[in-house]
């Protein structure tokens, strides 16, 4: 024990003062004569003993209560466990990520809550001490050390950021002249975002001191995908939005309210119940005819986790889809006809003896159409583009070259058909996703069309189309799409039937090339975009909650922009460039920040490779975390406990005086 005021142990001579008074009774005695005292005397006896006990007891409080009294004056403490150094520097890390908008108390955040750990910090220590202060956003005044004041200053500034960081990633962030700081790392600690599996080792050179922010309670529901019924979408067609929800938690969401608003216009609404750590569906239709850029989401209200109650997309129908075709014959054909609507294609016809080569990395679908032999560098220009390329419709000649044909489709058993006379095609499989929402209604009396093949190749059992027979007439091998017959009134009526359409409009639609998701995530580095329409040096600007300009470069009519991820908000940002709109993105903060499972506390050193040097505070409380770190770091004071010790002597001296006859 060691006393704060050891000079105040001076005036602990004062005890002798009492002793004094005790020993030296300057009370003038009384002498009375009485004519006999036989009896007297005897009395006298025994009220001597009782009245020296009591002289003892009451000069024994006396002396405890000045003891004590002095005592607490010097201030006397335990020694603290670590002690403070002048001059020393204090680094502070506060995790500022949207999950610390949880709460930790009836009305206290957890990022509020972090904001009062540092105070209480930047307070305890000497006003000499150097304070560097690190948030998720990584600002620039995390770069040198700070006084007192610049830190409290730049706490009434503190928010909640979009951004969030693992355990290596902010001990990169603290630099190399860390090597005997202190290091105060406040945080949640989630496990989708701490980085666990990141096998960290904390610096031995540095004493870190682990203070976890616990949630008064932890579940949370949050958008965990949001797709399409029909992904292969042409021109607005009638859809559906599916949208899967994840309740992590033990509480479980009752009657949740889950709307869906496009255009800032609520088109629908369902109630779901959310078992907890389980997903539920919620579905929505979308009416046909929808054109251009769409803002939509998805919006809900899970009290008091708040900052994910919505989730962003989009519903955009402005590109078209570019279509090349190869022809062997001159004039037009089934095919310019079919994709001749220029709000849904760009179409482009080719001479197989003049095609332009450029043109076929763009294509989303290339058409191979009554070609007897595809030409060697053709091929070859397919096959190495075949990644980039949306997909390849290959529809024979009269007489093709069977081995020429394979070079390019690689299909085992492909051979010329000896068939001459017409077979009638079966009806389509309506359970074959590739016919989903094609049909209105499924006619059992639907009529076929019959075709004379000109190729056959192994049986199929994924045909898209096939005869009765049940060999294949249209099949899918990747991303090529191969017809036996060529579309010739000879060969086939397959063109003039009504199903020739929609089977051709569904190949374009697979064979789309969206670089372009319904919705990206802050966390995403590049994104690419089409743009065909972009002249000059000018660049591509994104315009939402802010203004941004990204790196970015063009590779043909593609763009591919640098995000810069740390620099923006959730939500909608057109494209633009110069006045025109190019396209409409959507950003939502990554879905792992909605996981509100936090470590537990005995594992929370592990992340950190453990050892001595790491250490970590269990307080759940502003008061309780001020009560620690006083009695780490200013040990453990005890005069107030000599404050009452000498309050109570002095009762116990009122009490002898006054009751001990």
């Amino acid at each position: 024990m060691n006393f704060a005021f050891p000079q105040f142990l001076w005036a602990l001579t004062a005890l002798s003062i009492p002793i004094i008074i005790h020993l030296f009774n300057f009370r003038r005695t009384t002498r009375i004569f009485f004519s006999n005292n036989r009896l007297l005397k005897q009395i006298k006896e025994e009220t001597t003993q009782k009245r020296r006990l009591k002289q003892y007891l009451v000069l024994a409080s006396r002396l405890l209560f000045l003891f004590f009294l002095v005592v607490a004056f010097a201030q006397p403490f335990l020694p603290a466990k670590e002690q403070v150094s002048a001059a020393r520097n204090i680094i502070l890390y506060l995790d500022n990520s949207f999950s610390m908008s949880a709460q930790v108390g009836e009305k206290t955040r957890a990022l509020d809550a972090g904001n009062n750990f540092i105070r209480e910090i930047v307070e305890l220590f000497p006003a000499d001490t150097r304070y560097k202060l690190i948030t998720n956003d990584f600002a620039s005044y995390s770069n040198s050390y700070k006084t007192k004041a610049e830190i409290l200053d730049l706490l009434t500034q503190m928010r909640l950021s979009a951004i969030s960081r693992t355990v290596s990633e902010v001990s990169e962030r603290m630099g190399n002249d860390r090597s005997g700081a202190d290091i105060f790392w406040i945080s949640d600690f989630q496990k989708s975002t701490a980085g666990v599996s990141d096998n960290f080792v904390a610096d031995s050179t540095c004493q870190w001191h682990l203070v976890p922010v616990a949630f008064s309670q932890s579940s949370n529901v949050f958008v965990d995908s949001v797709y399409l019924e029909n992904p292969f979408v042409i021109g607005g067609e009638k859809n559906t939005v599916n949208v899967r929800l994840m309740n992590v938690g033990n509480r479980r969401a009752e009657g949740l309210i889950v709307k869906l608003v496009v255009n800032d216009i609520q088109t629908g609404a369902v109630s779901i119940d959310i078992e907890p750590n389980s997903v539920g569906d919620a579905s929505f239709d979308i009416a046909s005819g929808m054109r251009g850029l769409n803002e939509a989401r998805i919006s809900f209200t899970d009290y008091p986790i708040s900052f994910d109650n919505e989730f962003f997309f989009t519903l955009n129908f402005t590109e078209t889809i570019r279509v090349v075709e190869v022809k062997g014959e001159q004039g037009a054909s089934y095919i310019e006809r079919v994709f001749g609507n220029r709000q849904l294609f760009s179409y482009q016809g080719f001479q197989s003896s003049n095609v332009d080569y450029s043109l076929l990395a763009q294509a989303d679908l290339v058409v191979l159409n009554g070609l007897s032999s595809i030409d060697p560098s053709l091929s070859a220009t397919l096959s190495a583009k075949l990644d980039n390329l949306g997909a390849v419709l290959v529809i024979p000649g009269d007489r093709p070259d069977v081995n020429n044909y394979n070079q390019l489709l690689r299909l085992n058993g492909l051979i010329a058909s000896a068939v001459t006379e017409s077979s009638p095609l079966d009806k389509p499989d309506f359970q074959n996703p590739f016919f989903e929402n094609v049909f209105e209604e499924r006619s059992p009396t639907m009529e076929m069309p019959g075709a004379i093949p000109v190729l056959e190749w192994g049986p199929d059992r994924s045909a898209i189309l096939r005869f009765r027979n049940s060999k294949p007439f249209l099949s899918q091998n990747g991303k090529i799409f191969l017809l036996a017959s060529p579309l010739k009134r000879a060969y086939t009526e397959f063109h003039n039937n009504a199903l020739f359409v929609p089977v051709m409009y569904r190949i374009a639609a697979a064979a789309k090339k969206s670089e372009q998701r319904r919705y990206y995530t802050l966390n995403n580095d590049l994104i690419i975009l089409r743009a065909d329409s972009v002249y000059g040096d000018e660049p591509i600007r994104m315009v939402g909650s802010q203004e941004i300009v990204p790196p970015q470069r063009r590779v043909g009519d593609r763009f591919l922009l640098e995000m810069p991820k740390f620099s923006m908000s959730p939500g909608f940002y057109d494209v633009l460039y110069r006045r025109d709109t190019l396209n409409l993105l959507a950003f939502n903060l990554d879905r792992k920040e909605s996981d509100l499972t936090q470590i537990e506390p005995d594992q929370i050193t592990q992340v950190f490779g453990g050892g001595p040097h790491i250490n970590m505070f269990q307080s759940s409380s502003i008061e309780s975390f001020s009560n620690e770190i006083k009695e780490r770091y200013l040990g453990t004071p005890l005069w107030k406990y000599a404050l009452i010790l000498a309050l109570l002597f002095l009762l116990a001296e009122v009490l002898f005086i006054r009751f001990l006859k």
